[in-house]
């Protein structure tokens, strides 16, 4: 069975099968070429045919290919923590390995949950989490995240210890003024409040938010989350499942946004994808803390968690990150794209705003921008259902149409994107906007 897939859509003899991957580019088996736009799924950040990654897989499968973590230890995943600890801010020194993004953030809600009870402070278990933000699918992971279509069908399945606010999309206080007088930010110290700081262990937050569009901080605003958990005794979890490894010009998008949070949940470009592995990073103290109270370990584990080829992919892929220079080249060529993208919204009515940074991107769409006319319900559902996906197959050109709060096209490339690939891909997202606005000129 597929994933978030309409058996429709499974069902058509139109389905593409993918072969083979080279760059940034991939081939389905009738050798029809596409530039990969999303990395995979925010997650190919090296691009594909990586000899050097397939290799480091295949000679720690010669030497170890599995041993479980559970009272033991293996050589690739102690050194893959090693690396990524260096890579991380602040004293967040301690890696606690699983499979995938949401099991790394259903281990960042448990994790919350134990040190506050090895403490002693028994209350502490909600969770404040933000308005459309997508944090996973495994129902612990699943109430926190706050797309309604994800939600509503297991909504009798969910623990009730979760709180949204508003997230930071639209958000900004005059020149001259603190950031902590932002209404986001305003809304989470009200929440913790609210429910009484004493029930309340941690604070979910992506530094820029993928559901509602690549919605990027106003300055100041991480800063003020770290002073108000601080303030309280809450714990502050970045999820960067999709931020981290370099998608943003840094290892960890914390790092962009001046915060050392108490933990950053990772997964995707951690191998770029050759392998599934996932993770949380933790700050010392906070796993010391537990060791030394009278619980003594942190109750969570899994078989997978920490599996040596996974881990011995994770060090080949950092080390390539490191001599390739991935983050510096993600921020040099930044505004190419993020300026190219800018350029289409002037060409195309039908774009309201491009959002993002680094190499992560949302085009939002209206019917006409000129005379501020939003797009008809019907015209949203057609797009989201079919046209859009139509026309970017015909430009041959993968990347996400999303229907997560708005009508948008959600860009995230490959890493290694270089000058003559963003320019392909611009090129090809222009061909799609302009077959958008002609569909768009008929169907009023």
């Amino acid at each position: 069975m597929p994933h978030f897939t309409r058996g429709a859509a499974w069902r058509s003899d139109k389905l593409l099968v993918m072969e083979r991957g080279e760059g940034c580019y991939v081939y389905d088996t009738d050798g029809t070429k596409y530039l990969d736009g999303l990395a995979g799924l925010f997650c190919t950040n090296l691009g594909h045919g990586r000899t050097d990654l397939s290799a480091a897989a295949l000679k720690q499968m010669d030497t170890l290919a599995f041993y479980p973590t559970w009272g033991f230890a293996n050589e690739p995943a102690t050194k893959a923590a090693q690396m990524i600890a260096e890579e991380a801010p602040g004293d967040l020194d301690e890696v606690f390995f699983v499979n995938s993004g949401s099991e790394a953030v259903e281990s960042a809600l448990k994790f919350a949950r134990n040190y506050h009870l090895s403490q002693g402070d028994d209350q502490r278990y909600k969770v404040i989490g933000r308005d459309w933000a997508y944090h996973g699918t495994t129902l612990g992971a699943l109430t926190v995240t706050g797309i309604p279509k994800f939600r509503e069908p297991f909504l009798p399945m969910m623990w009730d210890g979760v709180r949204h606010v508003r997230n930071t999309y639209g958000d900004t206080v005059p020149e001259g003024t603190p950031a902590s007088e932002l209404e986001s930010v305003k809304a989470v110290e009200e929440m913790i409040l609210a429910e009484g700081p004493e029930t309340v262990a941690a604070v979910f937050a992506e530094p820029v938010q993928n559901g509602r569009g690549a919605v990027v901080p106003p300055p100041g605003y991480w800063p003020e989350l770290r002073k108000i958990c601080d303030k309280y005794g809450v714990l502050l979890v970045a999820d960067e499942v999709i931020n981290s490894f370099g998608r943003l010009g840094h290892f960890f998008g914390s790092i962009r946004y001046d915060v050392v949070p108490d933990m950053i949940t990772f997964a995707k470009g951690v191998t770029s994808a050759y392998q599934p592995l996932g993770g949380v990073l933790i700050r010392k103290p906070l796993v010391e803390a537990i060791w030394d109270s009278p619980m003594g370990s942190y109750v969570h584990g899994s078989t997978f968690g920490g599996h040596p080829v996974a881990t011995a992919v994770a060090c080949a892929n950092i080390q390539a990150m490191r001599t390739e220079d991935i983050c510096g080249h993600v921020l040099r060529h930044e505004e190419l794209l993020n300026g190219g993208l800018q350029q289409l919204v002037e060409r195309h009515n039908c774009v309201r705003e491009v959002r993002g940074t680094g190499y992560f991107y949302a085009i939002e769409l209206m019917a006409d921008r000129a005379n501020g006319i939003d797009l008809s319900a019907d015209q949203a559902l057609a797009l989201q259902s079919g046209v859009l996906n139509s026309f970017l197959l015909d430009a041959k050109l993968l990347v996400r149409p999303d229907d997560r709060g708005a009508t948008m096209l959600t860009i995230s490339p490959p890493l290694v994107a270089d000058t003559a690939v963003i320019e392909d891909l611009l090129a090809r997202a222009d061909q799609v906007l302009e077959r958008t606005n002609d569909w768009l000129s008929v169907c009023r």
